[in-house]
């Protein structure tokens, strides 16, 4: 390994804390709330007021809480409930799905985030 070798190693570790700051530790405030349900078009929902919401699936009814600028998931017909303990979605880009009720939610904030989640 040459100097220029361990230079180029100490420059890009020390740029590694400044990249994630810059890239990962997006702490975007959600103001809306899209929820896709089947081959239906999405729907927004703004995240005040506190309330319930239901999205009609092939299985059933979804209910998504919505309460204090965040959304969750409270009860699906699935039977894994993998997307009722997903728990609270906080911040812009965050995303819950149930895959066999096919609804999905996801937090929309000032700046859009792309996500590589597909169904």
């Amino acid at each position: 390994m040459t100097r220029a070798d361990r230079i180029l190693v100490f420059l890009v570790l020390a740029a590694l804390p400044f990249l994630y700051l810059h890239l990962c530790s997006n702490r975007d405030v959600a103001t809306f709330l899209r929820i896709t349900s089947g081959d239906r078009e999405p729907v927004m929902e703004p995240l005040t007021p506190d309330r319930t919401v239901t999205a009609h699936g092939p299985m059933g009814d979804s209910v998504i809480e919505i309460n204090h600028g965040r959304a969750r998931f409270l009860s699906s017909p699935c039977s894994g409930q993998v997307c009722v303990h997903a728990g609270w979605l906080e911040t812009a880009g965050a995303v819950a799905a149930c895959l066999p009720n096919h609804v999905s939610i996801q937090l929309l904030g000032r700046y859009p985030r792309f996500d590589a989640i597909n169904f």
